[in-house]
């Protein structure tokens, strides 16, 4: 086994037995569920609370730059946008030849299933790209892309993203699906 296929291996497993099986079946009331207020989402363009919002479509993503302190709490829809886009799609295509991806032109999902869709694509790409990589790929810096450090240490960071998002996105199903309504107990 090279590398490179040890290092997509890690991001698999996960993928395959943790994150992608507790996706299966989210529903859109989930996808955009506010677990509180004032969080950030993926809404309607034109709808958005934020100062700023990104996207080129019917749906928008709130942002705002320099965000601010504390983070807003995001919804499923938001987490999922940023893997989608920051995550997997920007670095998919500086460095595996994949269509070059923006946030301000990006056309996010006003659905589940089609968020879940963009998801599949971009792990997709990303783990045939990461799989394709040499030793010496690894070692140095990617020829595109303002990303200056070697490329083994760029796959160990999505790696982390993909891992710490993920287990946010399934948090907020947990929560989602155990709402009673009752009042938090103190220990």
């Amino acid at each position: 086994m090279t590398r490179s296929e040890r290092l997509a291996d890690q991001l698999d497993w996960y993928w395959r037995k943790n994150l992608r099986p507790r996706l299966d079946g989210l529903t859109d009331e989930e996808y955009f569920w506010e677990p509180v207020r004032d969080c950030w989402s993926i809404r309607p363009r034109g709808t958005s609370p934020a100062s700023m919002s990104e996207g080129s479509g019917d749906w928008t993503m709130d942002y705002v730059f320099p965000g601010p302190e504390p983070a807003p709490v995001t919804t499923i829809a938001w987490r999922l946008a940023h893997i989608i886009v920051s995550c997997l799609g920007y670095r998919t295509g500086w460095h595996f030849g994949g269509q070059d991806m923006d946030s301000q032109t990006f056309a996010y999902a006003g659905t589940a299933d089609e968020a879940l869709k963009q998801l599949d694509e971009m792990y997709g790409r990303w783990d045939a790209g990461v799989r394709e990589l040499s030793d010496a790929d690894l070692e140095n810096p990617p020829p595109v892309g303002p990303e200056q450090r070697p490329m083994e240490g760029i796959v160990l960071h999505v790696n982390r993203e993909l891992i710490h998002h993920g287990a946010e996105i399934s948090l907020l199903r947990d929560l989602y699906r155990r709402q009673d309504g009752a009042a938090p107990r103190r220990i």
